[in-house]
């Protein structure tokens, strides 16, 4: 049986950024209440009054708040160390039998420059280069034979080093990348290893998004 907590709990769930905003107690539940006071009332075919929607919310946001945030900051408070790289160029190109080889050749020019930036990672359909710009004329040399679809510049990296309990606690990336959302960040790429990420953003958002990271420290 349809109560009114556990469709106010279905409804918020949905909303993700709703959740996690719920969960910070930074929402006027008496407000929230009468926006969503429509649904709850159809999804369970009654009047509801606002005073029992609120009370469901408070009731929730208490637990969202232990379940998710406390492990969450627990976590985030032991952010190590974030590096920023700036001058890079982001390079797509579709996947192909014969870019292997030019990646390969590409590595033994970076062996060589043991300062510049370099990842790179590999879809289904598509290959991205991060690097130095200092190498793009070779990187377009090397792959002119191949289909780029997207070159960005100007943009810097900036990389966080994750405590090792961060593969056990789900959340991590959802909530460091709903603040650099709420920042209005953009984020050209994502690059993760088990206890490292890596974001690009342009160069003229670098601050804010380091602030931003860094900030999450702080909690």
């Amino acid at each position: 049986m349809k109560t009114i907590s556990s469709v106010v709990e279905q409804y918020i769930k949905k909303k993700p950024f709703l959740q996690s905003a719920l969960a910070q107690g930074i929402i006027n539940l008496t407000s929230l209440s009468r926006i969503v006071r429509p649904e709850i009332e159809e999804e369970l075919g009654k009047d509801i009054r606002n005073g029992a929607i609120v009370m469901s919310l408070k009731r929730l946001s208490d637990d969202l708040e232990f379940r998710a945030t406390h492990k969450i900051i627990k976590v985030l408070k032991n952010i190590g160390e974030i590096t920023v790289r700036s001058s890079l160029t982001d390079y797509t190109f579709l996947a192909s039998d014969s870019i292997l080889g030019e990646q390969a050749k590409l590595l033994e020019e970076i062996n060589a420059n043991q300062d510049v930036f370099y990842t790179s990672s590999r879809g289904v359909n598509e290959i991205n280069i991060v690097i130095s710009n200092s190498l793009d004329s070779i990187v377009e040399e090397l792959f002119r034979g191949e289909k780029c679809t997207q070159k960005a510049e100007n943009l810097s990296s900036i990389t966080v080093k994750l405590p090792a309990e961060n593969v056990s606690v789900p959340g991590i990336y959802y909530f460091i990348f709903q603040r650099l959302a709420w920042e209005g960040i953009v984020l050209y790429e994502v690059i993760s290893t088990t206890n490292e990420f890596t974001i690009l953003v342009n160069d003229e958002q670098v601050d804010i998004a380091f602030k931003t990271i860094k900030d999450l420290k702080m909690l």
